[in-house]
């Protein structure tokens, strides 16, 4: 064939391959190459053919031909160089880029090429080096520019990173791949409007781009534009419906508008579309967490720390759902472990002071709180845990100003408002204390705690007619301790129960029971054949009742019946007010007993029975006890014999009396058995007086009608109202108050002044 046939046939190949006619193309330089075997140019373009038509191994035969017929032909190396890395083999593309710049030190596309290849790598330092050379050769080149700040992103040089976008950027405004990454670097700056911007004018530039939409979804749920975000997370789904980050990003937006069934399906099919993936797992396990699905919770977390050990905000949420399984120590552990991958992980030690709180390690609980506010003073949750645990250890003013400080991050803060009210009640400013709870119950109509914590506020007047009907908020509290959901009705005290079977269940503490037993009587008035069903401990105290009452474990299944209701529901039932027509003693100890231990005691002196330590592992206990110690003026009395009725806590300091003090204890055998009081209410029939803490001993005392002094803190329970020394429960009783928080020994030398005068009275009237 002539050379000017040949001419023309390469220049018809090119025509087919310029007009992307690949097919025609092939077969029109295959067709030079048979009548020209030679021409170098022919077989390097063959191989561009081939590369466009992934025919990779092919295309590099053709280049290596080009290049055996002219060793110096820089754009076949180029070529080559392109097919293999478009093969994944990047060091060989490298060493051929090495190649066309050894033959032409100047070729700009080989050193911004090279670059992408060792940033592909994993390469960023080297590859930053290259774009370099690429700039100072051809400073207008967009590309080169671009992908310098791609390289400088991945060295985590974000700042630098947008120079080189804004220079790209500067030469071609409408590259929609430079605003995209630009995006993703004010992303990593934590700049999310400015992201949110630059991702919108790569959607602009690069419609089609689905990542794009996608990330700017992202960015506008970081801004709390949760509707857009929406809207640019199902654009980029329409896009490209597989990509799972997209779905992932929908399911966020969703759960943040309050649509958990449809973010839960949405993190469903993201995890549909990639099993792998760790996010989706955790925020799925976070949504569940929050609709009370903990279990479910539970396992989303542990599959996310399969797939990424190293995951520490699962290790953090984790802890967090297992805390609300009452797996406290198993929470603790997960917090840690997050703490360990992350140090600066706020969350998590938000989440550690939750758990310690929770296993009463307070000290540890505040350092926590402490720690996560000091990397994130906007994380309103750690205000609120530091000052539940400050109120906890007494110190309800500096609580109150970390409620504040939560509030003021967190305006609709209902449960920071409820647990003020509680701090400003401790501090006696009962008004304000109201004020907090409605505020409260103003931003969470049915926030159960808060009419709860009102109610016991209100009862603390002695306003009694408001408090009952708010009292009965305890039933729907998230935990509502000691209630049973019975399927048989409630009696409220409207409907007749002459002639019908009552169950009336105990609830809350063993004192609560022994104080609203008494109600039992008031229900057989009725006509009601009643079954009381209590703490199994009380059984056997409660035996003697009334005639006719069934006393029941509260663990046994229970018997058939017709009403049912629950001890502390039954003032608001009856209409009493406060205190009770059934006045003591409703109680009584076993005779057999009695005589044993009056044997025991002897008749001589006057009798003292002294309790001074509660459960220190209840909450309720905070405040209420006080050290043995506080007795010493009272034993110093003359012919006063001080008699522990301690068991368990506080024994040990039994063997820590001051100097000269005495405190007689009842051996081994004293209610030793499964039966709680039975011998305590013997022993009491036996003594001139009891003094204690707010505990069940005070409850046991007053209900079988023993003289008995009850010491309290500044601001006590809710029953023993504010300011009177009387009882409007146990006429026998009165109440000792501390005048200040704290002031224990205030209220013993009140006491001590008040059992000097009565000694001496009984020790004139003897003789």
């Amino acid at each position: 064939m002539h050379p000017n046939e040949v001419s023309a046939l390469f220049g018809k190949a090119v025509d087919h391959h310029l007009r992307g006619r690949l097919a025609e193309a092939l077969a029109a330089y295959d067709a030079v190459l048979r009548a020209a075997p030679g021409m170098a140019a022919a077989h390097c373009n063959r191989g561009l053919v081939l590369q466009t038509m992934q025919r990779y191994d092919e295309a590099l035969r053709s280049y290596d031909h080009a290049i055996r017929l002219e060793p110096r032909y820089a754009d076949a190396y180029f070529n080559r160089a392109i097919t293999l890395r478009l093969m994944g083999r990047l060091e060989d593309a490298i060493r051929n880029y090495d190649q066309v710049l050894k033959i032409k030190p100047d070729h700009v596309e080989a050193h911004s090429n090279r670059g992408n290849a060792l940033r592909a790598m994993g390469r960023p330092e080297a590859a930053l080096k290259s774009f370099d050379q690429a700039i100072r050769l051809e400073p207008g080149l967009a590309e080169a520019h671009y992908n310098k700040g791609n390289a400088l992103l991945n060295l985590r040089r974000a700042e630098e990173a947008i120079r080189s976008y804004d220079r790209a950027l500067g030469i071609n405004p409408r590259l929609g791949e430079a605003w995209f990454n630009r995006g993703n670097a004010m992303r990593t700056l934590g700049r999310h409007g400015q992201a949110a911007e630059d991702y919108g004018r790569a959607c602009e530039f690069a419609p089609e781009l689905a990542e794009a939409f996608n990330n700017r979804g992202s960015a506008l749920h970081e801004l709390g534009r949760h509707i857009e975000a929406l809207a640019c997370c199902e654009r980029a789904i329409a896009l490209k419906p597989e990509l799972a980050e997209a779905h992932f990003n929908r399911a966020n937006a969703l759960e943040d508008i309050g649509r958990s069934d449809e973010a839960l399906a949405c993190f469903a099919r993201a995890l549909e579309i990639n099993p792998d993936y760790a996010e989706a797992w955790n925020n799925r396990g976070y949504v569940l967490k929050e609709h009370e699905r903990l279990d479910e919770a539970v396992a989303c977390f542990d599959r996310a720390i399969a797939l990424k050990p190293d995951f520490a905000e699962a290790h953090s949420n984790r802890g967090n759902a297992l805390r609300d399984l009452r797996r406290w120590d198993e929470s603790l552990t997960s917090c840690d472990r997050a703490i360990e991958l992350k140090p600066e992980l706020a969350e998590a030690h938000y989440n550690r002071g939750n758990a310690l709180a929770d296993l009463a390690r307070t000290g540890e609980a505040l350092e926590s709180y402490r720690r996560a506010l000091s990397l994130n003073p906007g994380l309103s949750g750690a205000c609120n845990g530091q000052a539940n645990v400050l109120l906890g250890l007494g110190r309800p003013e500096e609580a109150v100003a970390s409620y504040d400080a939560a509030i003021a991050l967190r305006r609709e803060f209902a449960e920071a408002y409820s647990n003020r009210g509680n701090a400003l009640k401790e501090l006696g400013r009962i008004a304000d204390a109201l004020e907090s709870y409605d505020r409260a119950i103003a931003i969470k109509s049915d926030f159960a705690d808060a009419h709860w914590n009102k109610a016991i506020c209100i009862l603390l007047t002695g306003d009694f007619e408001t408090g009952w009907p708010l009292y009965e908020w305890r039933k729907r509290k998230a935990e509502p301790h000691g209630i049973v959901p019975y399927p048989q009705p409630e009696w409220t005290g409207s409907e007749e129960i002459s002639g019908k079977i009552l169950l009336l269940h105990g609830e809350q503490g063993l004192g609560d029971t022994i104080q609203f037993c008494r109600f039992a009587l008031m229900a057989q008035e009725r006509g009601a054949r009643i079954i009381l069903a209590v703490q199994e401990p009380l059984t056997r105290l409660l035996q003697n009742l009334g005639s006719d009452i069934t006393i029941t474990p509260s663990s046994n299944a229970a018997p058939n019946f017709d009403y049912r209701a629950a001890l502390m529901s039954l003032p608001l039932a009856f209409g009493t007010g406060g205190g009770s027509p059934v006045q003591a003693p409703y109680l009584r100890a076993e005779n057999d007993r009695i005589w044993r231990w009056r044997d025991r005691l002897g008749s001589h002196g006057f009798r003292i029975g002294i309790c001074w330590q509660g459960n220190r592992r209840a909450r309720i206990d905070a405040g209420r006890s006080f050290p043995l110690r506080h007795f010493e003026a009272l034993a110093a009395i003359p012919d006063v014999r001080l008699i522990s009725l301690q068991k368990n806590d506080g024994l040990e300091q039994l063997s820590d009396l001051p100097n000269g003090m005495t405190v007689e204890t009842l051996g081994d055998d004293f209610d030793a058995g499964p039966d709680a009081f039975v011998d305590t209410a013997a022993v009491m029939m036996s003594l001139d007086l009891v003094i204690t803490s707010d505990t069940a001993i005070a409850h046991l005392a007053g209900a079988l009608g023993r003289p008995v002094w009850l010491a309290l803190q500044h601001i006590p329970e809710w029953r023993w109202q504010l300011g009177r020394s009387d009882s409007p429960w146990y006429p026998t009783m009165r109440l000792f108050r501390q005048k200040q928080r704290g002031d224990w020994a205030g209220v013993f030398e009140n006491i001590a002044t008040e059992l000097r005068e009565l000694v001496q009275s009984r020790m004139l009237a003897a003789t």
